[in-house]
């Protein structure tokens, strides 16, 4: 059956070869420049959205798969003490941690979906994907590294940083309301002043009338007495 996308235009035979080329697992396709530079671009954007993710949600509220909490179990079993925050390329890429890291990846070949897949992991949770930053890893390695350092906190720095300047409009912009209300009390006190001195200057002009009624019926009594 010819496979068709969605404008139903039959797929050329190059696009099936590196749809078929990206389902091997990375090791397979050796040296061919063409399949490695494959590789590499899916391989960016997987990492240009998952730097995003972590830039824009809080990592630990973070859960990049359905099976979060084995993979973070058995990941801290296996590398209970493996330093996450900045990564050592030895302790992934030595003959010696391919062999420890070997068990834990097949645990979850069938449970996690494309768990052998090339991916980017960066080396300090702190920074971007940089070349310098940056290496090639399994995608369940890269899961359980990330699923660590988002549970751990150490991709807090990457939102923080990211949300900085955000924030900080926000503050400023509430100090000025806050100002904006304070000078709207000011008017309010000042015209409540002002009202209250009218009102003892009535009462002033009220009495003073009174008064000079009141003299006024003392001295008709007077003349009438008189």
């Amino acid at each position: 059956m010819e496979a068709v996308s969605e404008l139903n235009e039959p797929v050329s035979g190059e696009l099936m070869s590196v749809a078929h080329a990206l389902s091997l697992p990375a090791e397979s396709y050796g040296n061919d420049p063409d399949i490695e530079m494959a590789w590499a671009m899916r391989a960016m954007q997987h990492a240009e959205v998952y730097y995003k993710l972590i830039s824009s949600v809080d990592p630990q509220f973070l859960k990049l798969t359905k099976v979060d909490d084995q993979i973070y179990s058995e990941f801290r079993k296996s590398f209970e003490k493996l330093k996450i925050d900045v990564l050592d390329p030895e302790e992934l890429k030595s003959e010696t941690a391919k062999e420890n890291w070997r068990p834990f990846c097949l645990k979850f070949e069938g449970l996690v979906e494309d768990f052998n897949y090339g991916t980017l992991l960066r080396l300090d949770s702190c920074k971007g994907y940089t070349e310098e930053n940056t290496i090639f890893a399994p995608r369940i390695q890269f899961l359980a590294i990330e699923i660590a350092r988002n549970r751990e906190g150490y991709n807090t720095a990457v939102y923080k940083a990211q949300n900085k300047g955000e924030k900080g409009v926000g503050n400023r912009d509430k100090g000025e309301k806050e100002v904006g209300s304070g000078g709207s009390g000011e008017k309010e006190a000042d015209s409540e002043g002002k009202e209250n001195e009218a009102d003892s200057g009535e009462k002033v002009e009220n009495g003073a009338i009174d008064s000079e009624d009141e003299k006024e019926e003392s001295d008709n009594g007077e003349d009438k007495s008189q």
